[in-house]
C-alpha cells in the first residue's frame, strides 16, 4: 500500500467535510497549533484542514505537536505538505519560548484508551492536566484567538438516572482513590483550568466532550471493545465479547465528529463545554457485534462469549448507559447524520 496517498474512505469523508458550510474563511492564514497530532481524532482534523486550506487556498499553517515520532503513521500522506509543522513534544513540558505563535490552539494529546489506565495512570492524568497547563500557557502568550480542549464523555461519571440523555450540567460519581478515575478526574480538572484561564487571562476556551468515536483510521488494537470488534471483522474471525454485552453507547462516526470539532473552533463560545456524540445511535455492544455479523454476510461470522477475566491494564467502565443530549452543539448548526451501519461499514472497508 503506497502510505503517501490517502486512503480512499477517508479521502471521500475529507471532501465532504469541505463542502460543507463551516465558515471556512474565517480560518484563513490562521496558523494552528494542535497536541496529540498523531491521534485518531487530532489527524483527521488535520487532514481536514489541510484539504479545505489547499481546496479554498486559505492559506492554513498547522503546527503538530507529537511525542511519539514512530507513530506518525496517521498522518503518512501529509508529509510533503508544506503546511504542515509537525514537533516532536511531550504536552507535559513548558512548550518553547522559541515556538512561533498560533491563532488557534487544540489540545488533544492523552491516552483515551481504558488500556493505559492501569499500566500508566501518572502519564494520562499529566497530559490532561500539566499538559492543559503548558497548552493554556503558550495561548497566553500567543494571545490566541481560541483554545479548544477536547475532554471526553467520562467526565460524566456514573450518572445519577440511567435513562437519561447527559446533558452538560449532569454529573455523576467519580471515586477519586480508584485508579481508572485518572482519566476522568484529569479531564474534570482540565476543563476547570480553561474556565479559570478565561476567567483570569481573558483566554478564548471552548471545551467539548466526545462521546464515543469510530471511524478509519482508529488503532485496531487500542483495547476498546468497538475497536476489537471491526478488528474481527477485518481478519474475517467470529466476533468475541468479554463481557455479557449490555452496557449500552451512542457511537459517533469521525466524519460527523470532526465537523463539529470545526463548528467548535470557529463558533464555540468561551466558557463553554459541548457534548459531541450521536444519540440516534444508540446501541448495546451485543447488539452491535450482532449488527457487524450482519453488514458483512459474505464473511459467515457469528458472535462467541469468551469468559469473563480480570485485567489489571484495562479496567472496565462500571457505566452501563452513556447518551448524549446534543442540543446546545444542535444549536451551533450541527448535527450527526451517519448511521451505524454505514459508519461501521466505511470503517471496515477502510481497512480492507
Amino acid at each position: 500500500m503506497n502510505r503517501s496517498k490517502e486512503n480512499s474512505i477517508i479521502s471521500e469523508d475529507m471532501e465532504y467535510l469541505i463542502s460543507q458550510q463551516l465558515e471556512w474563511r474565517n480560518l484563513t492564514n490562521k496558523t494552528i497549533l494542535i497536541s496529540g497530532g498523531a491521534g485518531f481524532l487530532a489527524s483527521y482534523l488535520i487532514k481536514t484542514l489541510l484539504r479545505a486550506s489547499k481546496n479554498m487556498d486559505l492559506g492554513i499553517k498547522i503546527i503538530c505537536l507529537v511525542r511519539d515520532m514512530d507513530k506518525l503513521s496517521r498522518l503518512a500522506s501529509l508529509r510533503e505538505n508544506g503546511n504542515l509543522l509537525i514537533v516532536k513534544h511531550d504536552v507535559t513540558q513548558p512548550l518553547s519560548e522559541s515556538l512561533e505563535r498560533s491563532d488557534y490552539v487544540i489540545h488533544a494529546a492523552s491516552n483515551a484508551s481504558p488500556r493505559y489506565y492501569g499500566v500508566d495512570p501518572v502519564g494520562t492524568l499529566l497530559a490532561n492536566t500539566t499538559g492543559c497547563q503548558n497548552m493554556l500557557d503558550y495561548s497566553v502568550r500567543s494571545k490566541a484567538e481560541k483554545f479548544l480542549f477536547f475532554s471526553s464523555s467520562e467526565v460524566y461519571g456514573e450518572p445519577i438516572e440511567q435513562n437519561k440523555f447527559l446533558t452538560e450540567e449532569d454529573f455523576g460519581y467519580l471515586d477519586p482513590m480508584n485508579v481508572r478515575s485518572c482519566y476522568a478526574e484529569s479531564k474534570r480538572l482540565g476543563e476547570t483550568m480553561c474556565a479559570s484561564w478565561a476567567t483570569q487571562f481573558g483566554l478564548n476556551t471552548t471545551v467539548v466532550r466526545p462521546f464515543h468515536t469510530y471511524g478509519p483510521g482508529m488503532y485496531l488494537g487500542d483495547g476498546r471493545v468497538f475497536a476489537d470488534f471491526v478488528s474481527n471483522i477485518v481478519e474475517s474471525k467470529n466476533i468475541i465479547l468479554k463481557s455479557d454485552g449490555s452496557s449500552v453507547r451512542a457511537f459517533c462516526y469521525i466524519r460527523d465528529a470532526t465537523e463539529g470539532f470545526i463548528k467548535l473552533l470557529i463558533k464555540g463560545k468561551s466558557g463553554e463545554a459541548y457534548n459531541l456524540g450521536n444519540p440516534s445511535q444508540e446501541t448495546s455492544m451485543k447488539d452491535l457485534a450482532l449488527m457487524l455479523c450482519d453488514v458483512f454476510p459474505e464473511k459467515n461470522l457469528s458472535l462467541e462469549f469468551a469468559k469473563i477475566s480480570d485485567s489489571k491494564s484495562y479496567i472496565k467502565s462500571k457505566v452501563n448507559r452513556s447518551v448524549p443530549n446534543i442540543e446546545k452543539l444542535q444549536a451551533l448548526g450541527w448535527s450527526p447524520c451517519i448511521s451505524l451501519r454505514e459508519g461501521f461499514k466505511r470503517t471496515v472497508m477502510s481497512y480492507e
